[in-house]
């Protein structure tokens, strides 16, 4: 089976980043045909329209790592109700200038951790209606709004609750039937497709 490649992005910049844990462990359960590449978002500077013309250096290897994936999975907290700041500008550099915008046609998937009991559910419903106006597909079953307890992740990505390691393994391979899906309808020559 074809592995397809994955890059995701954790939102948030923290080295202690419980989102960052719970990526380790989506990686840990992944089916085989996923092979996943954490593509940093730190690094950017703040986008700002006057750089459309010549991107600086960290910003065109963030678009061209998203350009190289074959589909895009956020893994995200949720700040003051809504898309982590950093997360929000890697976004707006990946979908600039006007008319290159990286995750056009991307299958996307979304998950986050918090320790309180909405699990970033409001992040989420941000980030859809973001990622609708970037023409970037998402899987919208099964969400995935995960609390995050320490006694249950450990540092490395393991999973120590077995109900919980069987959602989030579910969750990653519906994502990967998802991913298959969306790139089977844009290959060239499928009906829907501009030029087949």
């Amino acid at each position: 089976m074809a592995q397809h490649q994955i890059g995701y992005l954790v939102g948030s910049l923290s080295s202690r980043s419980i989102n960052r844990i719970l990526s380790k462990a989506l990686v840990r359960l992944a089916p085989d045909d996923l092979a996943f590449t954490e593509i940093p978002i730190k690094d950017l500077p703040l986008y700002n329209y006057d750089l459309d013309a010549d991107f600086p250096p960290e910003a065109r290897d963030f678009k061209a790592a998203i350009t190289a994936s074959d589909g895009i999975l956020f893994v995200s907290p949720e700040y003051n109700r809504s898309i982590p700041g950093g997360l929000k500008n890697a976004i707006d550099w990946g979908s600039r200038p006007w008319g290159q915008n990286a995750f056009a046609r991307k299958p996307t998937g979304i998950i986050g951790a918090s320790v309180g009991g909405i699990g970033t559910a409001v992040m989420q419903a941000s980030m859809r209606s973001v990622l609708s106006f970037l023409d970037a597909p998402q899987m919208n079953a099964p969400e995935a709004y995960i609390t995050f307890r320490p006694e249950v992740f450990a540092e490395d990505g393991e999973v120590k609750d077995e109900s919980t390691a069987t959602f989030l393994r579910h969750f990653v391979e519906e994502y990967a039937a998802f991913v298959q899906r969306v790139l089977a309808a844009n290959a060239p020559g499928h009906i829907g497709d501009p030029e087949g």
